[in-house]
């Protein structure tokens, strides 16, 4: 029988049985534990704790187990200090297990998501009236706290919120569309160690764009983006088009309404990558495709030079033209060409790159570029593997596989 003063260790999978972190918590209150160390495949901190707790991964788990046992006579001593603030110890950023992740099941030639934002334990106020774990099915919380540590893209949305903020104040003409052009060209993709953001779910996979979007928001760089990609009236009502709103339904989404000639949508679907986006998202490229993009020109100097860099995604040929942008006091939006031939066969693989437009000076304004090149032919592929004698069970069983 555990006596109080005891810590639990606790794995979540056990010869096949699953252990969920209530389990675990529910079992070290019922012996009294003084503590809870959980081990499970990537460890996931779920905010406030009823008793002391650490989550490691397995094979932190198997290790502590092993030292545990080499103590014949006894159990290893665990102390439990107070907090303390450690500072730069910790890989980040990192991409949570629980964040929305792309592609986008609405419209997969827009980007999802667009940004990354810090969601994971953030301390912000609290009601008193409400226990720090509400509805935690564990056990009655009367606990009271006017602080409290939360997580989850509802604790992004007020950090973005507020850079959006300082922006406008900033730059008080920008449209919703250039202030979140400047949040994405200007994010960054590396960690504090100078590698490349991880993505948890698996702890040795790096994060593309689906999982960060144009990376993690840095509000200083977006304060001067340098270059920003705006949206006018007629890309949003093509977007509502696409989406299947009717006129009717869009007049009345646009204040002031305009004139009923300019809501009329195409006869034809027109493909959503051609949309003045701060990224470029092309979801079935089976042929060569080209793609408009307009920058403006919200730097400090007027006449600027802007020269482009591209990393091109796997299978895909990019080309960019004009790869000058020149900007004067007369010309301060300019547009630019974006050609994606697919040099490979591939059935709805995405692949990942960036264009990038630079200064070479304070300005680097970064777009990501993702393609799902879709040239394989599923037909013939079919067709043959029917063709082949249907009296070998085992090659037809391979070929179905």
């Amino acid at each position: 029988m555990t006596r109080p003063g005891r810590v639990l260790l606790c794995f979540s999978d056990t010869g096949g049985v699953s252990i969920t972190f209530g389990d675990a918590v529910r079992a070290a209150l019922k012996i009294k534990a003084s503590a809870l160390i959980f081990a499970e495949p990537v460890p996931r901190p779920e905010g406030p704790d009823l008793i002391p707790t650490i989550r490691i991964d397995f094979i932190q788990g198997d290790q502590l187990r092993k030292y545990q046992q080499t103590f014949t006579d006894g159990i290893p001593k665990v102390k439990i200090g107070p907090t303390k603030a450690v500072i730069r110890k910790s890989v980040a950023p990192r991409v949570a297990y629980f964040s929305s992740r792309g592609p986008s099941s609405i419209e997969p030639d827009i980007l999802k998501p667009d940004i990354s934002a810090p969601g994971l334990n953030i301390l912000a106020a609290w009601p008193t009236k409400t226990p720090p774990i509400p509805g935690n099915g564990i056990i009655d919380d009367n606990r009271t706290v006017e602080w409290n540590f939360q997580s989850g893209t509802s604790m992004s949305c007020p950090h973005v919120s507020g850079i959006v903020a300082l922006l406008k104040s900033a730059h008080p003409n920008w449209s919703p569309a250039a202030l979140r052009s400047a949040l994405m060209t200007t994010a960054y993709t590396r960690d504090n160690s100078l590698d490349e953001i991880l993505s948890d779910g698996s702890p040795t996979k790096v994060s593309d764009p689906f999982d960060i979007g144009a990376g993690h928001v840095d509000p200083v760089r977006a304060m001067d983006p340098g270059l920003v990609y705006d949206m006018k009236t007629s890309d949003h009502i093509l977007f509502l088009c696409n989406l299947g709103y009717t006129q009717e339904q869009i007049q009345v989404l646009l204040l002031p309404c305009p004139s009923p000639d300019l809501i009329r949508c195409p006869k034809s679907r027109k493909p959503n990558f051609n949309l003045n986006y701060p990224s470029i998202t092309v979801s079935n490229l089976r042929s060569t495709v080209t793609i408009k993009r307009t920058v403006r020109n919200v730097g400090p100097c007027k006449c600027a030079l802007y020269f482009s860099s591209v990393v091109e995604p796997n299978g895909v040929q990019v080309v960019v033209w004009p790869k000058v942008l020149f900007f004067s006091w007369f010309r301060e939006e300019v547009t630019y060409h974006v050609t994606l031939i697919p040099r490979k066969k591939s059935q709805g693989r995405y692949d990942f790159g960036e264009i990038v437009w630079s200064d070479y000076s304070s300005h680097k304004v970064t777009s990501p570029l993702v393609v799902r090149v879709n040239t394989f032919d599923t037909t013939s592929t079919t067709s043959a593997a029917h063709e082949e004698d249907d009296d070998d069970d085992d090659d037809q069983l391979i070929s179905e596989a």
